[in-house]
C-alpha cells in the first residue's frame, strides 16, 4: 500500500511539473503580467473544497492579487529583492525574487465567489467549495403517454 501511494505521489510530482512548463511556455510570449520565478503549488480535493496551497515565502499580502476566470486560478504578486549584506561574496543564490505569476487550472466545478484566501507564514491556502457539477451531468427526463 505504501509503494502505491509513493507511485501516486510522483505520478502527481511529474503532472505537476508538465502543468508548469506549459504555465511557462504561456507567459513567454512577453506578457508583461508574467514573472521571473513561479511558485510551487499543490491542489487538494476533498468531498466538499477544492483547496489550493501555493509557497510564496517571504511575499506580503499587500503584494498579492488572486482572481478566478474561465475556471482558471490567476495568482500574482512580487516578492521584494533581498537585502544583501555589504561586501559579500556569492558561494550560491538560489532563492528567487521578483514579480510573478501562476495560473492553475480548476478541474472541478467550485463557488469561486464563496472562495475563501489566507496567507499564513508564507502559504497561501485558497479554499473553494465545490458545486454539484450541472454540465455533462446524467438528467432523467420522465417519459408519459397522453
Amino acid at each position: 500500500m505504501a509503494k502505491a501511494l509513493g507511485e501516486l505521489l510522483e505520478v502527481a510530482r511529474i503532472q505537476s511539473e508538465i502543468n508548469r512548463l506549459f504555465d511557462n511556455l504561456l507567459t513567454l510570449d512577453g506578457d508583461e503580467t508574467g514573472g521571473t520565478w513561479m511558485p510551487n503549488a499543490d491542489i487538494l480535493e476533498t468531498d466538499d473544497s477544492l483547496v489550493v496551497k501555493v509557497e510564496l515565502p517571504g511575499v506580503d499580502e499587500t503584494n498579492l492579487s488572486l482572481s478566478v476566470q474561465s475556471g482558471l486560478v490567476i495568482i500574482r504578486g512580487e516578492k521584494p529583492r533581498p537585502v544583501f549584506e555589504r561586501d559579500a561574496h556569492f558561494h550560491s543564490a538560489e532563492r528567487q525574487y521578483g514579480p510573478f505569476r501562476r495560473t492553475i487550472q480548476i478541474g472541478v466545478p467550485v463557488n469561486s465567489r464563496r472562495a475563501e484566501a489566507m496567507l499564513d507564514n508564507g502559504l497561501l491556502r485558497i479554499t473553494f467549495p465545490k458545486v454539484p457539477n450541472r454540465r455533462g451531468e446524467e438528467v432523467p427526463i420522465e417519459v408519459t403517454s397522453p
